[in-house]
């Protein structure tokens, strides 16, 4: 059994179906869905605002990598492009953290593959993924450096600027607990 967090973002096309997608296709393991939020690309190549938000989902059949497996389906289904790094796409879902239950007991997923490298090895990094999850799940914790920590202080590390660009909308998921 696993349970995940993950990154979903569009900045083409119909930006909110494409985000309505993927709720829709995990609605039956779908425990929380983000807000939407408005946020400026990241990683320096110039195109128009995203649109992002964060679900957390649990499964008993699935393994991690059978995650990331339906993301990629869900980004083929909004006819995603990979063409340059960082550049606009229709959908993006990022697997940011796994657990799996052990005993009774839910561990932290950790994988150094380049396939699957979990934790996403960039999320604390990044506004747009820790303010919408820290709106699910505002105990998070995140070991991205060998050392755990709170996912609110990994948001207060950002600059002011990283932060400032993420912002709420009134655009919804359709998803209610």
């Amino acid at each position: 059994m696993s349970r995940v967090v993950l990154s979903i973002g569009s900045n083409l096309g119909d930006r909110l179906s494409h985000l309505r997608s993927v709720v829709d296709a995990l609605r039956p393991r779908l425990l929380a869905v983000s807000s939407v939020y408005s946020t400026p690309p990241w990683g320096g190549v110039p195109q128009q605002d995203y649109l992002n938000a964060v679900v957390v989902a649990e499964d008993p059949a699935l393994e991690p990598s059978d995650w990331l497996r339906l993301g990629q389906e869900l980004e083929q289904a909004a006819e995603r492009v990979r063409e340059v790094r960082w550049g606009a796409r229709t959908l993006d879902v990022d697997v940011v953290w796994a657990a799996q239950l052990r005993r009774d007991v839910q561990v932290e997923f950790r994988s150094t593959d380049p396939t699957l490298t979990l934790p996403h090895p960039q999320a604390h990094n990044r506004a747009f993924v820790l303010i919408p999850w820290l709106e699910v799940e505002p105990a998070a914790v995140l070991d991205a450096t060998g050392t755990p920590r709170p996912v609110h202080e990994w948001l207060t590390a950002l600059p002011a600027d990283e932060r400032v660009g993420v912002r709420r909308t009134e655009l919804s998921l359709g998803w209610n607990s």
